[in-house]
């Protein structure tokens, strides 16, 4: 460790960490629809556009099953930039199936670059679900695929707590028009 000096035989406050994570990943999607998590599922390890379009065209329509179609007519597709996302493909088929309901690199409504503040997904899921799954080491990539599906079926079951983060989000939105798209969680 950097700058860290201890002057004496034994300290009982230093701790050193000789566990580390062996080296496995696994990709991860999960949504935010009307205050309830949609997901997570796995998707393959090395993601392309084709495999993500496999994703949306017959895992993504399951997935939104439950959501009242109502919701599912209006609601507004969002993704990063990440090189799947962009895809000729990919990006007819939000076309198509989300007409001008879907923000994204070469979509209808630009995502602003650098903006975690303004997706759920970022500012709150991905964060609480990591400090659920990461609690303690894990050592196997089933190990983290179960401890992912308990940590997210852990957020269902606080509906109050998505609910709120639906208004955050809102508030965040009503924030950085008030701001002129600058930075604007410092007024939150």
């Amino acid at each position: 460790m950097h700058n860290t000096h201890v002057w004496a035989d034994e300290n009982p406050h230093a701790i050193w960490e000789h566990r580390f994570q062996r080296k496995f990943h696994v990709n991860v999607w999960a949504g935010l629809v009307g205050g309830r998590l949609i997901g997570p599922h796995v998707l393959p390890p090395r993601l392309n556009g084709v495999r993500y379009l496999h994703f949306l065209e017959n895992v993504l329509v399951d997935l939104l099953d439950d959501i009242p179609l109502d919701v599912r007519q209006n609601v507004w597709f969002l993704h990063d930039g990440a090189p799947p996302h962009n895809a000729r493909e990919v990006r007819d088929w939000l076309d198509h199936n989300y007409n001008q309901r879907w923000i994204g690199r070469g979509g209808p409504v630009l995502w602003p670059a650098r903006s975690p503040d303004l997706n759920p997904c970022d500012f709150y899921l991905w964060g609480h679900l990591k400090q659920l799954v990461y609690a303690t080491p894990v050592d196997s990539v089933e190990e983290l695929v179960d401890r992912i599906e308990n940590a997210a079926q852990t957020i269902r079951q606080n509906p109050a707590v998505l609910s709120r983060v639906q208004e955050s989000l809102i508030r965040r939105a009503r924030a950085c028009l008030d701001d002129n798209g600058l930075h604007f969680e410092q007024f939150l």
